[in-house]
């Protein structure tokens, strides 16, 4: 398990890191989340999850190196970007990303086997905000 900070191209295809970069866009746009669920990412609430993702979408676009705390903090705001109903984007995915859930269900399941020994320590609890 990697516990140093990694460039995206070192892990990720580049339709792969442009698919977290859109997911973490939609925490500003449709998704809206309490600042428990926040926490629970990783953020110290809903307004640093906002302020963060944009950080996280610039290091992505960059090639900033991340420390495996915000890879997975990007990979769980991903998650439930996409998936919940409730908090994310959910239903709407595709209408305000352009992206089917068919394939960004296949690019996750990918992104998720890459990342798993980074991000293998963070199992079944919280990244510190």
């Amino acid at each position: 398990m990697s516990e140093s900070a990694v460039m995206a191209d070192r892990l990720l295809k580049q339709d792969e890191i442009e698919m977290l970069r859109r997911a973490l866009l939609e925490w500003g746009g449709p998704a809206r989340c309490s600042d428990q669920l926040a926490v629970g990412m990783g953020f110290a609430g809903w307004e640093d999850l906002l302020g963060r993702c944009g950080e996280l979408r610039r290091a992505l676009e960059e090639g900033v190196p991340l420390p495996p705390a915000d890879w997975a903090r990007v990979l769980l705001a991903t998650e439930i970007v996409f998936i919940s109903d409730l908090a994310g984007s959910g239903l709407e995915w595709s209408t305000t990303t352009g992206l089917e859930d068919e394939s960004t269900l296949q690019t996750l399941r990918s992104i998720q086997r890459k990342l798993a020994d980074t991000v293998g320590s963070f199992h079944g609890r919280t990244p510190d905000a």
